[in-house]
């Protein structure tokens, strides 16, 4: 998958700077579509799906195995804006907080994924829809591949 495009408008207050602003916004997105594509938690629970993992124990517990976002993952247009005239009385100079907010933002791009996922699913059905496609957070690789029963995923199940 590739985020061809994403508008993002961060609500800061009163900026005390707008670069460092703008540089953590896009940060925390960009974080953030790594939390919901590629952070998922293995952990050995006995089961056929995990018996590579010892039981009890975290997959995912080292760099080797995180995967964290680089530069190819950056929306190619990545638009962010900084929400003025929203200030905020109770704070030095009208500031609001920017660290954790905007990760949450990336959520869209999970979703944006779920809504392809689905109509790959439908356009495999004839174009009817399919109802309630279970497709849980993170949408991984392997999690989208396996969820459009395409010929190969097909033959691999059986």
């Amino acid at each position: 998958w590739k985020a061809i495009q994403s508008d993002v408008i961060m609500d800061v207050g009163q900026s005390l700077n707008p670069a460092v602003d703008l540089g953590q916004v896009e940060g925390a997105f960009v974080q953030g579509m790594g939390m919901y594509t590629s952070e998922e938690l293995l952990w050995g629970d006995g089961t056929k799906k995990t018996s590579f993992i010892k039981p009890g124990h975290l997959h995912c517990n080292d760099p080797h195995k995180y995967i964290v976002p680089g530069a190819s993952d950056v929306p190619l247009d990545f638009r962010v804006t900084l929400w003025r005239g929203s200030d905020n009385p109770v704070a030095i100079h009208s500031s609001k907080a920017v660290g954790e907010p905007p990760t949450f933002l990336s959520a869209s791009v999970y979703f944006a994924i779920k809504e392809a996922v689905y109509a790959a699913v439908a356009k495999e059905n004839g174009g009817r829809s399919c109802g309630f496609l279970p497709f849980g957070s993170p949408a991984t690789v392997e999690k989208i591949r396996l969820a459009v029963p395409d010929q190969i995923v097909k033959i691999c199940a059986q």
